[in-house]
């Protein structure tokens, strides 16, 4: 069955983490969707392995051509569902790239269909692409995302790792914590211990920011923080979420500032949220020494000691 061209193009929006985005969505006229995730937006349904309403390439193209400019950083592929289950992906990625010029090609995928030869195939082709990795226990991951029968985590975190090792592009990782199931400290070990062998650009910890289809919550940004603590010092976390981000106005000394940053690289609005003005004003000696610079990640910038991007530049 076709889709209607309907909704197809979105945006642009201007995205913290990914510049001028331009939306194009796989699926406009209903969800089709792999996983029904707890804290999803869209309305609770039944999961699919498949699309049933497909929208034409020729469609997707013509509507990008009249919306797709210069100012666009990245067309991001995405959906009322999953992307990936869009049957003629390697395909439209292939067009895509014909018109796109210097703009980048972007996916937001659940990852699940990676252990699919043709989408792993495809997704190689892209510019960037995000993966989420809510949970790897099986039971927490099929009490988060709810996945469709045929979806085993075990060999989804396979492929994961296999794509990580190959793909060219730029790899983004998401992990979206739902209060009392995915955040607990023995998960976020099992988390942290594939991501340990996970190659990517950067990893962003979020939470639930709009209203969820099922009656759960999100956590504090506070607890974020306090989350991505419990990640090894050399993964690259980022806290991507500011729902709930009450500033917490602590002191920290000279030292706290180059151990915290140490551990884990913060942006503006992290301290911004996380110290006290005398803990910013030291900061910003230590910005002015030399001891603390700035480092870009995509379209991020962190705060970190000298020292440490000394060691990560001798381990690239």
């Amino acid at each position: 069955m076709s889709a209607a061209k309907n909704n197809i193009i979105f945006g642009p929006i201007n995205s913290r983490r990914f510049g001028m985005s331009l939306g194009v969505d796989l699926s406009p006229d209903a969800k089709q969707c792999n996983f029904d995730c707890l804290y999803c937006e869209l309305a609770p349904m039944l999961t699919v392995d498949a699309q049933s309403i497909v929208v034409e390439i020729k469609t997707i193209i013509n509507e990008l051509k009249k919306h797709l400019s210069e100012k666009i950083d990245v067309i991001t592929l995405t959906a009322n569902g999953e992307p990936t289950l869009y049957p003629k992906l390697s395909e439209l990625i292939d067009e895509i790239d014909k018109i796109k010029k210097q703009t980048q090609t972007l996916i937001l995928t659940n990852s699940a269909t990676l252990i699919e030869k043709k989408v792993f195939e495809a997704l190689l082709k892209l510019d960037q692409v995000k993966l989420s990795l809510d949970a790897v226990s099986p039971d927490i991951f099929k009490k988060i995302d709810r996945p469709h029968e045929s979806i085993k985590i075990e060999e989804v975190v396979s492929k994961v790792l296999e794509f990580s090792k190959i793909y060219k592009g730029k790899l983004f990782i998401e992990i979206l914590f739902v209060h009392g199931i995915n955040d607990t400290k023995d998960e976020i070990e099992k988390l942290n211990d594939v991501l340990l062998k996970v190659e990517c650009e950067r990893i962003d910890l979020g939470t639930i920011d709009r209203p969820p289809a099922y009656p759960v919550m999100g956590i504090s940004y506070k607890e974020l923080f306090e989350a991505s603590q419990l990640f090894g010092s050399t993964l690259p976390i980022h806290i991507a979420s500011r729902v709930h981000a009450e500033p917490n106005n602590a002191y920290y000394s000279d030292e706290d500032i180059i151990n915290t940053l140490d551990k884990r690289p913060l942006t503006q609005e992290d301290i911004n949220l996380l110290f006290d003005k005398p803990s910013v004003e030291g900061l910003n000696r230590l910005i002015a020494s030399g001891e603390v610079v700035k480092k870009s990640v995509g379209k991020l910038e962190f705060l970190v000691p000298q020292e440490n991007k000394k060691r990560k530049l001798k381990k690239s």
